[in-house]
């Protein structure tokens, strides 16, 4: 509300007079309002509700009353251009009446907003403070006192009026806001200073990120073509080696059938010279005539050759079976040989993961070539080592991972922890320090016939799908990324784990009495 209008009827004031307390009011509204509190003798302020005994007097407002009758008096212009009326975000003017005109100056005596033409008349008021237009006038006035905020209190670290001052915040620090200004615009220079410099800096930056991200882009594109081109010449190569391969076995193949088939006419031929030669013997054996029998028997047997069949020894798969054979197992090699070159490419961990005796806790026994740990109910002869879990059922592996790699472990028994763990982890006592799990050092799935749960920071996440007795660990150490799986015949996720690892992660397990566990080959 501005002081140019009547809190009561909400108009601009009609014979504007004062109360004790400062504020002013049309002369009937006031009075209408008092008169209400005739019968009880204690007349109040409608605005900052200040009690008066007896009724106030009311002063005439010379100052609001002149204000008032020059704005009363100032005329518009018939038709403003479009431009001089407010918009959606120009302040109003207070006293423009139907479309209102953009102010342009607020004062902070009336809190009001003036256009360019009422602002004429208020300009009679030369001790009135007016700046910038503003929606938020209320702001630079004192709540307290309805006095304008002057003073800054450095104690109280806020704007306060002249008669804040010798109340609430007497015997405080208190510089004029002129000079507070003065001071926090030197260092706001100060600050807009280093904040165009680190603009600068940071748009440097951008444009170095920038040309690296396209070097990266051409980078990766000049890969890409170089990998289709090896691959298009390799394929050519192994299409070729086919080809060859190919031709190769139709060689084989015709120079086999070409011996089969002389071998087949041979044979055909021989089965027809004894196909007639029987006929002869069978006409001979019905003869009557024994001469004749006994010289044609004598030729027969004469002519007749050797009654011993060639050996005829045709095996079709002896030569293509080696083929196939030789075939598959270059066809493994070839694929174990781009698994292991793509892993390379791809940075992959490539290791084979064992357990790490030194670590082992004295009831833990590793065998199978430190890939599997089981409970042992003596205590097993380790020697004295600074790695080894003094009281924790811990064992690690030796091998760190800082990279991408799956492994599987299959368990039996009562229950296990399979963990990661960074190799500073504390060794010594049963506390959380040194517990897979219990602190942050160290991430743990705990596994049992019946109940399944994560463990992290002493932290503990109940996991509502059981686990079989086979379990998969993937790891992802540049992502921050960590999966739990119950392997069976499908893969079910347990828990994923989403964080920033800083050194590389050791495999572990927690071993509880009565049972073993394995490190099966890993999958990497």
């Amino acid at each position: 509300m501005n002081s140019i209008s009547c809190l009561i009827c909400l108009d601009l004031l009609k014979d504007p007079v004062t109360i004790p307390c400062g504020h002013s009011y049309c002369m009937s509204c006031i009075n209408g309002f008092l008169d209400q509190d005739d019968d009880k003798g204690i007349y109040s302020c409608p605005q900052c509700r200040q009690t008066f005994i007896p009724r106030p007097v009311l002063k005439w407002n010379t100052i609001l009353a002149e204000l008032v009758e020059n704005l009363k008096k100032t005329k518009l212009p018939a038709t403003p251009p479009d431009h001089y009326y407010a918009g959606s975000r120009d302040v109003e003017c207070d006293f423009c009446i139907g479309r209102k005109l953009r102010a342009v100056k607020s004062c902070l005596v009336c809190l009001a907003s003036y256009c360019e033409t009422h602002l004429q008349p208020h300009n009679a008021f030369k001790k009135h403070k007016l700046v910038q237009a503003s929606t938020q006038l209320e702001e630079k006035i004192c709540f307290h006192h309805d006095k304008l905020l002057e003073v800054y209190c450095h104690t109280d670290q806020q704007c306060i009026c002249l008669l804040c001052i010798i109340d609430e915040h007497k015997g405080h620090d208190t510089v004029s806001a002129a000079a507070e200004r003065t001071e926090n615009q030197k260092l706001l220079v100060m600050k807009h200073q280093k904040s165009q410099k680190r603009i600068q800096e940071r748009e440097k930056e951008i444009q170095q990120l920038r040309q690296a991200v396209d070097s990266l882009k051409h980078s990766a594109q000049a890969a890409v073509e170089d990998s289709e081109r090896i691959f298009t010449e390799l394929i050519c190569y192994i299409e070729k080696r086919r080809s060859e391969l190919k031709e190769l076995i139709r060689a084989q193949e015709k120079a086999e059938v070409s011996r089969a088939e002389g071998l087949l006419e041979q044979l055909k031929q021989e089965v027809s010279e004894l196909r007639m030669r029987d006929v002869v013997l069978k006409q001979l054996s019905q003869t009557e005539d024994h001469i004749h029998f006994l010289q044609s028997f004598q030729s027969l047997c004469v002519s007749s050759g050797s009654e011993v069949l060639p050996s005829i020894t045709v095996n079709p798969h002896m030569f293509f079976e080696n083929v196939k054979k030789l075939v598959s197992e270059l066809t493994d090699q070839l694929q174990d040989l781009c698994k292991k070159e793509m892993d390379k490419i791809s940075g992959k961990d490539s290791c084979q993961l064992t357990l790490d005796p030194n670590t082992a806790y004295q009831f833990l026994c590793l065998s199978e070539g430190n890939k599997k740990v089981t409970w042992s109910d003596e205590v097993t002869s380790y020697h004295v080592h600074p790695d080894r879990f003094t009281s924790c059922k811990q064992v690690l592996s030796r091998e760190g991972l800082s990279e991408t790699f799956y492994w599987e472990v299959e368990w039996s028994g009562n229950s296990v922890g399979v963990a990661v763990s960074y190799k500073g982890i504390s060794r010594k006592g049963s506390g959380n320090k040194c517990w897979f799990g219990g602190n942050n050092q160290s991430w743990m799935l705990y596994c049992s016939k019946y109940r399944c749960c994560f463990y992290h920071n002493n932290n503990r996440t109940d996991i509502p799908v059981p686990c079989s007795s086979r379990v998969g660990v993937y790891l992802d150490h540049r992502a921050g990324t960590l999966f739990f799986y119950s392997v069976s015949e499908t893969m079910t996720l347990l828990h994923r784990v989403q964080t920033t690892f800083t050194k590389p992660l050791y495999p572990g397990f927690y071993v509880y009495s009565g049972t073993s566990v394995k490190i099966l080959t890993p999958i990497k």
